[in-house]
């Protein structure tokens, strides 16, 4: 075994390997860059070292500056985790040729399944089966456009040598092919350097079916079940569980042959990955192999009791594998939720600051915690947005499930926008519930999971009212009446008027102290709350339900959570409003950092509600800003190429405008 390993990784995968290592006692030795220089994973690893700037191009994709970080500090072997240099040949190689072991699959494997094209044809020949489509050389969009066309639509433009939902188009019909394939190709290109694209049928309400595999260097290759990751969007996965919901043992048979066939076709050693798309009717179809660990490994190691690092250290060490085909068995059910920071009411933007409140749910038998961040750590938009990975276990799905949605619950974020929310609402809804899974799945519960169908009720907004103005902070037994800004008052306690924003909407509530509460006057009948506030949460009776929960004051805004549930109200003082404050009148400002691809419209264009007018790229991904309402793009103050800032004025918009 290893003395001391080399991760070549960030965040919450680096931090799973340090984990491990030092479980087994094997030093590591944690790479940054400038952004992370404060990052969690240095601060566990034994040791760290510096690669380069923020940018991923310029640190962690510098195969030569982390060869020589490992020489520096004596590893003898490099971890590439998930993304990054993961699944880069010439990476694994120049390990080799250094002397360095590469703990992942020789490069020749990550060869054979890195170019989809090509893993395809290899699958084909190995007997396994394949969706419709091409997947050759040819990349002329004319021709690729006829190739969608004898196919049939709907089809999928993919990245050759893509993942992660990155390259990514579902093309509906023909007329819409050449717009779709320009996106994809020039997502593909910069997120992996290769624009090449196969185009397939999309397979109406597929399920994405994925066989853990693991194979050795004397011979031996098994498979470790199976994980059903179909609830994804924009072909990112959200959850992941394991086993698959009506998986048959017969099902589950051919798929693990078809999988360890696919894995001996190219001599597979280590972690890996065989992904398939699964009709409604049971037939499956190979979709890729990932030549690395993946992001939703935890669920597999709890169904099977398994530790696929310390699998994958022990692998790369020369040991044969821990457990036999045989000895491997399925114990009750895993899910997986990832909690990113990013606005799932806003097309899933990327969110960015600095995490001055975190609280997660405490890990125990029945929940797990993989988090990349701590409270105080930032979320810089170089790199993905991932906060925690939260995983439950129990003996069944529906007990897990119940073990999901309390550890949502739990979660507390400010300082930036998280999925958490979203993700409780999405375990709730019946298909989930129901496990009527497919793709689609999100929106086709779009209804259940928009927030602007879960609006807040009279009772939220005159219980944010009164944490607005009850802190529950205790006071001196000695303090002067005089200094007590409770609102009373020798004839009797005065009401506070209390201005609250939540979700464009904009409220202003009188709230009058009470012996036993508060009385709350908004714009109908009086509220009265009974209860206690204290410093960071309440425990308060309206009418006849309690309402419990934690509260958190960040700056203006105040973060109610409870049930699942965080709103934010914004407090508003009209005195110092009334000075006045930018005024970008009617211009649309960038969501995020990033740059600027595409210029969509001409300026002086009338344009209707929803026309896409400007395209950014921010976190390696594509992200299309639209008119929000009817009206006149009178000009642009960026241009394509340009990096701009969260908040920068990108585009001069009238709405309403006439011609």
């Amino acid at each position: 075994m290893f003395d001391k390993i080399l991760i070549a990784n960030r965040g919450e995968i680096a931090c799973r390997v340090i984990a491990t290592c030092r479980r087994l006692g094997i030093a590591t030795v944690a790479v940054y860059s400038d952004a992370d220089r404060d990052a969690r994973h240095v601060r566990l690893a034994d040791e760290a070292i510096h690669i380069g700037p923020a940018p991923a191009a310029d640190s962690y994709l510098r195969g030569a500056a982390i060869l020589d970080a490992a020489r520096r500090s004596g590893a003898q072997a490099i971890h590439p985790g998930y993304g990054f240099l993961s699944e880069n040949a010439g990476f694994a190689r120049a390990c080799a040729d250094a002397g360095v072991v590469f703990i992942g699959p020789p490069a020749s494997a990550i060869d054979a399944m890195g170019d989809k094209s090509a893993a395809k044809a290899l699958m084909q020949q190995a007997g396994v089966p394949l969706t419709p489509g091409y997947h050759g050389e040819r990349q002329e969009p004319a021709f690729l456009r006829a190739q969608a066309d004898a196919i049939g639509y709907p089809v999928l433009i993919k990245a050759s040598a893509g993942g992660g939902g990155k390259g990514m188009r579902r093309v509906e019909a023909s007329a819409d092919f050449d717009a779709a394939l320009a996106s994809c190709q020039r997502e593909a290109q910069s997120a992996f350097g290769n624009a090449h694209v196969l185009v397939e049928k999309y397979i109406e309400r597929p399920r994405h079916i994925e066989i853990q595999v693991f194979g050795d260097g004397h011979g031996n290759v098994v498979h470790l079940f199976e994980r059903d990751c179909s609830v994804q969007r924009r072909h990112q996965k959200v959850l992941e569980e394991a086993p698959a919901p009506g998986m048959t043992p017969e099902r589950r048979a051919a798929m693990g042959k078809a999988a360890t066939d696919a894995a001996r076709a190219v001599g597979y050693v280590g972690a890996g990955t065989v992904e398939f798309i699964a009709s409604p009717s049971g037939e499956f179809w190979f979709m890729e192999m990932n030549t690395r660990l993946q992001v939703e490994h935890p669920v597999t190691e709890l169904i099977t009791g398994t530790d696929l690092v310390e699998w994958q250290l022990r692998v790369a060490a020369g040991q044969p594998l821990p457990k036999t085909q045989a000895q491997l068995a399925i114990h009750g059910h895993a899910i997986e939720a990832r909690l990113y920071a990013e606005d799932a009411d806003r097309g899933f933007l990327p969110s960015t600051g600095t995490l001055r409140h975190l609280r997660l749910p405490r890990p125990d038998a029945h929940v797990r915690v993989d988090a990349g961040v701590e409270q105080g750590d930032a979320i810089t938009p170089y790199y993905d947005p991932m906060i925690a990975k939260l995983i439950v276990h129990d003996v069944d799905r529906d007990s897990a499930l119940r073990r999901m949605r309390q550890a949502l619950a739990q979660c507390r974020a400010v300082g930036v926008t998280t999925n958490a929310g979203f993700l409780h609402r999405l375990v709730a809804t019946g298909s989930f519930r129901q496990a009527d899974l497919d793709t689609a799945l999100i929106e086709r519960e779009h209804d259940a999971l928009d927030v602007r169908h879960h609006p807040a009720s009279a009772a939220d907004w005159a219980l944010a009212a009164v944490l607005a103005i009850d802190d529950g902070a205790a006071v001196p037994a000695d303090a002067s009446p005089w200094a007590i800004a409770d609102g009373w008052r020798a004839a009797g306690p005065a009401a506070r008027a209390v201005t609250l924003e939540h979700q464009q909407q904009q409220r202003t509530l009188r709230v009058r102290r009470q012996a036993d509460g508060w009385e709350v006057h908004g714009d109908g009948d009086p509220l009265r709350l009974r209860g206690r506030v204290h410093a960071d949460g309440y425990a308060v009776q309206i009418d006849d339900r309690q309402h419990r929960g934690d509260v958190v004051r960040d700056g203006n805004a105040l973060h109610v959570f409870a049930d699942g549930s965080q709103r934010r109200f914004t407090l508003h003082d009209p005195v110092a409003e009334a000075d006045g404050g930018s005024d970008h009148g009617g211009s649309l400002l960038a969501p995020m950092p990033g740059r600027v691809i595409a210029l969509l419209v001409e300026p002086g264009s009338r344009v209707a509600r929803g026309t896409p007018l400007l395209v950014m790229e921010a976190m390696k991904m594509e992200h299309t800003l639209q008119a929000p309402a009817d009206g006149v793009v009178n000009g642009y103050r960026v241009r394509g190429g340009d990096q701009v800032g969260d908040g920068a004025v990108l585009v001069d918009f009238e709405a309403g405008a006439g011609d």
